[in-house]
């Protein structure tokens, strides 16, 4: 089982598109989503040193760009790959790239968007000077609590022993004068407090943004960096999208759901690396591939051939597989077989080991065919639960 993730900010490095632009196709690309972000990223990608890529408002547009680019290179027939790569899943702004790449919302639709996301980020880091730190090693527990004492958040709890907090400029100084035990304090390339309360000014205007964008169905298993479920519901994704910007990303919930599938091979797509590193730490036995540059290409057409094979009755576009977004207990709920159902409907609830009840809902309008587990089944992320027939069906 194949996975494509796809990385965040802090990835950027001057010159990362360098190696990529001796392809005509990349190219050409990185030309047309120039026009599209409204932002030179040909001349960012080659020419821009750190300090002007590590601004928000064009780091987010690169990073995008960048790995929407290189997948058009390894899948250039986009539907084919959709048959081989079971999972998609990225980090922070990387989601935009995941859901782009998963057909949610189309690559045009990614760079107005994340232009909007960079430029909003930007505005909101303006009003305090805020930043973010990686703490590596130590105790979780204890590095928690060392954030809380500090009044910083969270923001990051990437695993392989890695927290990121985020705060004001003042707060993660005295958080590198007096760290937690055994930890190593690494300030980051961003330039605000991202995925905290200091971002809420930038949820609004995206909120807005949001609800004129259409979108699709996700051609494959969607893994939402905000609490690992598993989405597949264009307009939820896109709602997670807004969002995850003030909210925590919880890589390593995203990392243990890929176990929970099955994955065994990853493939981070440009400006790659960071991922990776993780996962070494986190998913032990999983291939795993950094596609730095085109170097890379042909190991990472072997690892699709190897690891890439999903026959996914899903995608057949007259019924759709609703798939438990969470690994848990199912439960039923009052709909049942026969019954018409609007997009957006609960159908059912997965209880998890936490006690918390997440609704299982309707990506579209239709009826319920068939059940496909019972009440009270252990189900796994990803799942499919039931099967729903398309709008406009009858019983």
């Amino acid at each position: 089982m194949l996975a494509i993730v796809c990385p965040g900010q802090g990835s950027q490095a001057p010159g990362l598109l360098a190696p990529w632009l001796e392809l005509e196709t990349y190219r050409d690309r990185m030309a047309w989503f120039t026009t599209v972000a409204g932002i030179d990223l040909l001349e960012h990608g080659t020419e821009s040193d750190a300090d002007t890529i590590r601004d928000t408002a064009i780091a987010q547009p690169l990073i995008v760009a960048t790995g929407l680019a290189a997948l058009l290179e390894l899948f250039p027939r986009p539907a084919a790959a959709f048959s081989q790569v079971s999972v998609g899943a990225g980090h922070s702004v990387g989601e935009i790239t995941a859901a782009a790449g998963t057909a949610v919302i189309s690559a045009e639709q990614a760079l107005v968007f994340v232009r909007e996301r960079g430029l909003q980020m930007a505005r909101a880091s303006q009003a305090t000077p805020t930043g973010m730190s990686a703490i590596l090693g130590g105790d979780p527990d204890e590095v928690l609590a060392t954030l809380e004492r500090h009044g910083l958040t969270a923001a990051n709890r990437n695993g392989g022993g890695q927290i990121v907090a985020a705060g004001t400029l003042e707060q993660l100084a005295t958080l590198a004068a007096e760290p937690p035990a055994k930890t190593r304090i690494v300030p980051l390339q961003v330039a605000g407090a991202f995925h905290t309360a200091h971002m809420a000014p930038a949820v609004e205007r995206l909120a807005g943004y949001a609800r004129a964008m259409t979108t699709r169905e996700a051609h494959t298993r969607l893994i939402s960096n905000r609490d690992g479920h598993v989405v597949r519901s264009g307009r939820e994704v896109l709602d997670r999208l807004v969002s995850q910007v003030s909210a925590p990303v919880r890589w390593d919930l995203c990392m243990q759901t890929m176990l929970d599938l099955g994955v065994t091979g990853i493939i981070e797509i440009p400006p790659a690396g960071t991922l990776i590193g993780l996962a070494k730490r986190a998913m032990p036995g999983v291939e795993l591939l950094a596609l730095r540059t085109p170097n890379d290409l042909d190991a990472a057409r072997r690892m699709v051939a190897e690891h890439g094979d999903r026959p996914d009755p899903s995608a057949d576009p007259e019924w759709s597989l609703v798939i438990a977004p969470t690994k848990g207990t199912f439960g039923f709920s009052s709909v049942g077989i026969g019954d018409r159902v609007s997009g957006g409907t609960v159908l059912a609830h997965v209880r998890t080991a936490n006690d918390d009840d997440v609704a299982v809902t309707a990506p579209h309008s239709g009826w319920l065919s068939q059940w496909l587990v019972r009440d009270g089944d252990e189900v796994a992320p990803g799942q499919p639960v039931l099967r729903l027939a398309p709008k406009g069906a009858g019983a």
